[in-house]
């Protein structure tokens, strides 16, 4: 616990690190810390002194938790946190002080093609974490949810009292995940609350299918990226770094004796671009004459074209707001996967063309698959299905 009043421990969460001597380390346990923004979260908790322990089911050495080292830091648990009475041992033994739930399937279309898979980790995966929480009496729970679980409106920014909307099987999963994390907090007083992030960027996501990532890996393989929509779509994109921000922000607030957090919802949206701005300042910042080839392809029924949050309840609470531009972030994220060219599989892009539609996320691919070399590689046994930003797909 920081002992810090809460403007100043939230200012000093949002610059991901504590200058204060009194700053007690947390023992902080994390699901979904193989992928991109659970990656972040460990690292901003270790950096401010947490002892992190992360659960791996199987090896991902393409993950960002192993790539910039941070692995090695951690504590790391083996198994599956549906195994029946893993996470109970795991938060007794280790005494965690806070817990943060980003596991999940993360990528609509995929969720889409496989809806039980997808219930069964978003929808079960939440409870489990829950009830083992609730057993062991972990003092802070914070669970990933996401912009999706609103739908698909888009006339305004989606606020956190907005109900939730969504219909297809990856926005339902999340608002499920959403409303059950936060109704152990009315029926049996554990201390959680839901993080509901916009579209969120930067190095070590390994999710092809968003429009990030994949315009990078085009533009560094000498490729012109492929943009199937007219260009014009504009989402919320936050840096992940502000992302890792907004979660450590909303567990210090679970900490606040007047427990205004408790069982509530926060919104941790960016600043809404539009598909061309993205592209054309990966471009400019990777030095690259390219110019992107626009299918201008309608974007699919019921997929609104303005999509963004309103994080007015955050930032009031804790402080936070973004702090990265999307010019600042991007070439951060440039910088990235320069240093770890092996993320992007630079060799696919360059012998497969691929094309970007915005669809309900970040940018979503359509049904074509990959070859067969590819398909092996994702078949074999792995974490993927079951991590925030895993690379499966079909």
């Amino acid at each position: 616990m920081v002992c810090e009043p809460p403007a100043t421990r939230i200012a000093a969460v949002a610059r991901r690190r504590c200058d204060d001597p009194r700053h007690m380390a947390r023992t902080v346990f994390l699901t979904g810390a193989y992928g991109a923004v659970g990656a972040w979260v460990a690292r901003a908790c270790l950096e401010r002194g947490d002892h992190v322990i992360v659960l791996r089911r199987d090896e991902v050495p393409d993950s960002p938790l192993v790539l910039d080292g941070t692995q090695d830091r951690c504590t790391v648990v083996h198994g599956d946190m549906l195994a029946a009475g893993l996470l109970e041992r795991v938060l007794a033994e280790h005494a965690v002080d806070t817990v943060f739930h980003l596991a999940a399937h993360s990528v609509v279309g995929t969720a889409q093609r496989s809806p039980l898979s997808t219930f069964e980790t978003n929808v079960r995966g939440t409870w489990v974490v829950m009830e083992a929480c609730r057993l062991v009496e972990v003092p802070t729970v914070v669970v990933a949810s996401s912009i999706m679980a609103y739908g698909d409106r888009g006339d305004r920014p989606y606020g956190e009292d907005d109900a939730l909307h969504g219909r297809r099987v990856y926005d339902v999963s999340k608002a499920a995940a959403d409303a059950i994390a936060r109704s152990y907090w009315d029926g049996y007083g554990v201390r959680v609350a839901a993080a509901r992030l916009a579209n969120v960027y930067g190095g070590g996501d390994l999710n092809r299918s968003r429009l990030v990532p994949d315009v990078l890996a085009a533009v560094l393989a000498g490729q012109a990226p492929v943009i199937r929509s007219d260009g014009t779509p504009q989402r919320d994109f936050l840096y992940v770094e502000d992302a890792a921000a907004a979660y450590l922000a909303i567990a210090d607030a679970l900490e606040r004796d007047d427990d205004v957090a408790c069982g509530a919802a926060f919104n941790a949206g960016g600043e809404p671009h539009s598909v061309n701005e993205i592209v054309t300042t990966i471009l400019r910042l990777a030095g690259s004459d390219l110019r992107p080839e626009i299918l201008g392809t309608p974007l699919p029924d019921g997929t609104s074209d303005r999509l963004s949050l309103d994080s007015s309840r955050l930032r009031e609470l804790t402080g936070w707001e973004p702090r990265v531009g999307l010019e600042e972030g991007l070439r951060r994220t440039l910088a990235w996967y320069r240093a770890h060219p092996s993320a992007l599989d630079v060799s696919y892009t360059r012998a497969h063309g691929r094309s970007l539609q915005v669809g309900r996320d970040q940018a979503q691919e359509g049904d074509r698959r990959r070859p067969p070399r590819q398909a092996v590689h994702e078949a074999r046994p792995g974490d993927h299905g079951r991590r925030e930003g895993g690379r499966r797909r079909p």
